[in-house]
């Protein structure tokens, strides 16, 4: 059976963590998109060549959430022919046998605009920029401007602008527990798969 739901929406929004329930709720393989940028730039040597040749194993380093991670995702992403590798990459995982979640912030619009269901988490720029004080620390007004600079930033690039697919269920987790977004979510996949 091939199923694919495909989760986006900005940062600290919850998608990451809805999409993990999901995924283990329905037996669905799970994909954090976020992660191959920071995958290819961790490989090292010559990026398209380590985009081409990514293998879900690279996935699993443990020096992906590290900020040298982050800022060698950052120089091959600018690539076209990262992007176009990684592209592929993401299709196929999403129509592998025995369905697929994959989260990030052009999956519903760019990448699998087929995908059964399409959720789009979101929340208000201050409840996730706490969140992610909560998880960083540091100034919580200045998570806040950076929160809404990445929202800017995101909303307004050329390729692949961040917006909910025209058929997306929004699902604004502000005022929402954990177990009720995922529960909405689990329901929304209910609706479709049965």
């Amino acid at each position: 059976m091939i199923f694919t739901v495909a989760i986006d929406g900005p940062a600290a929004a919850g998608k990451g963590t809805i999409s993990r329930a999901v995924a283990a709720h329905f037996g669905f393989a799970h994909l954090d998109t976020g992660l191959l940028y920071r995958a290819v730039g961790a490989k090292g040597g010559d990026p398209v060549a380590a985009a081409e040749g990514l293998t879900e194993d690279d996935l699993t380093r443990d020096d992906l959430r590290t900020l040298a991670a982050g800022q060698a995702a950052s120089k091959v992403a600018v690539i076209p022919e990262v992007r176009a590798a990684l592209v592929v990459f993401q299709r196929q995982f999403a129509r592998r046998a025995g369905g697929a979640v994959l989260d990030g912030r052009d999956i519903g619009t760019v990448i699998c605009p087929e995908a059964e269901v399409k959720l789009y988490v979101t929340a208000s720029a201050e409840v996730r920029a706490h969140r992610r004080w909560l998880e960083v620390g540091g100034d919580e007004g200045q998570v806040l401007a950076e929160v809404i600079e990445r929202d800017k930033r995101d909303a307004e690039r050329a390729t692949a602008p961040l917006r909910p697919a025209a058929d997306a269920l929004l699902l604004d987790t502000s005022e929402m527990t954990v177990t009720e977004a995922v529960d909405r979510a689990i329901k929304a996949v209910l609706a479709v798969r049965g």
